[in-house]
């Protein structure tokens, strides 16, 4: 995700939400994308079967029009500024890690001030551009670099897996996962597979392929653990998103 270039159009509000241990809730057709961040505490947010945990040591991008359930797990508070942007800037929910919540924290309550007394809209915007910035230049490492070149390339590979990136790598499996996963904010094994779905559903929507090639072509072990994991991240078989979803040309 690219926050450096995006084009914020709207500031709806800026607001710090009360979390308490062990109340649950949920979230329909979100109004704007939100930016989160955590003053103290731990929750998490379950989108498709998924789960994202949200405490100090990361900021989290909220989907405008996602659904997704809130599980709280320590009581604390969390900052949330609801934005809207020209660009279509993502529809699943976004984990950044970050090495000084504080700073970003710091720029938020600037801007809650600002807001609060009816400060210029140029001087808030100033800040929040500020804090995308901040979070977009948080630094990937080479050997990152090196094993994202490989997935999108190798997607398709069946034998493409944590210890076969760490090898590539030159780092060991368990460091590997560690970093890729505190970086990216989701597992090496689960960005392979959302790889793989991205482009099963670009080949089911053009309608040319049968099943069986497309799970073969996107790296799937065989078709019917390809159709268990497609209907898990999407809630459709195969088959109904190709009904849905097929583009016709004329």
């Amino acid at each position: 995700m690219n926050l450096k270039n995006i084009t914020v159009t709207e500031i709806n509000n800026v607001l710090t939400v009360y979390s308490e241990k062990g109340k649950h809730d949920s979230m329909h057709d979100r109004k704007f994308y939100g930016l989160s961040f955590c003053e103290q505490g731990s929750i998490t947010y379950i989108q498709n079967g998924r789960e994202y945990n949200s405490d100090k040591s990361c900021a989290v991008i909220l989907p405008k029009g996602g659904n997704y359930l809130i599980r709280r797990n320590k009581t604390g508070n969390f900052p949330v500024i609801n934005f809207d942007c020209l660009e279509s800037l993502c529809d699943e929910i976004t984990v950044i890690p970050v090495d000084n919540t504080d700073e970003l924290i710091s720029d938020y309550e600037r801007m809650k001030r600002l807001l609060y007394f009816e400060g210029s809209r140029a001087q808030i915007f100033s800040i929040f551009y500020e804090i995308l910035h901040k979070l977009s230049t948080d630094k990937i490492q080479p050997v990152l670099i090196r094993a994202m070149h490989i997935i999108k390339n190798d997607y398709c590979d069946i034998s493409l897996t944590n210890a076969k990136l760490a090898t590539e790598c030159n780092i060991s499996e368990v460091y590997f996962r560690k970093l890729f996963t505190k970086h990216f904010g989701i597992s090496p094994k689960q960005f392979i597979i959302d790889i793989r779905i991205q482009a099963a559903k670009k080949l089911l929507s053009e309608g040319a392929l049968s099943i069986s090639l497309i799970s073969e072509k996107c790296g799937f072990s065989n078709q019917y653990h390809f159709c268990k994991l497609f209907k898990k991240h999407t809630n459709f078989t195969p088959s109904e998103y190709r009904k849905k979803n097929m583009i016709h040309k004329i």
